[in-house]
């Protein structure tokens, strides 16, 4: 079953992107917990953290690289918070893995 993140990956649903590059794609949380809220989505789809498998382990790094560029172009890179959320009883709502980097300055 495709997510709601490959969806909007694949332009089948509008979402502000605010960086994109060829594995990674970044948008605005469309329900903000911050004055800055982005989810940081590979566009591999991968379930949960629990799913990663060895191969993905340059992906991951890759989206906290990208978290630091776009906190920098942003110029929040001075105070921001990033966090994974785990299946549903960790608050994960969407199931393809995504970085949330929440900022309030």
């Amino acid at each position: 079953m495709t997510s709601l993140f490959t969806k909007i990956i694949q332009r089948e649903i509008p979402s502000e992107i605010i960086y994109e590059q060829n594995d990674i794609i970044v948008i605005k949380d469309i329900h903000p917990q911050a004055k800055t809220h982005l989810l940081i989505i590979p566009k591999k789809e991968i379930k949960t953290i629990n799913d990663l498998e060895e191969i993905d382990r340059n992906l991951i790094a890759e989206m906290f690289f990208v978290a630091k560029k776009v906190a920098k172009d942003l110029k929040i890179d001075e105070g921001y918070k990033l966090h994974f959320n785990v299946w549903e009883k960790g608050w994960q709502e969407i199931m393809h893995i995504h970085l949330h980097l929440l900022s309030n300055i």
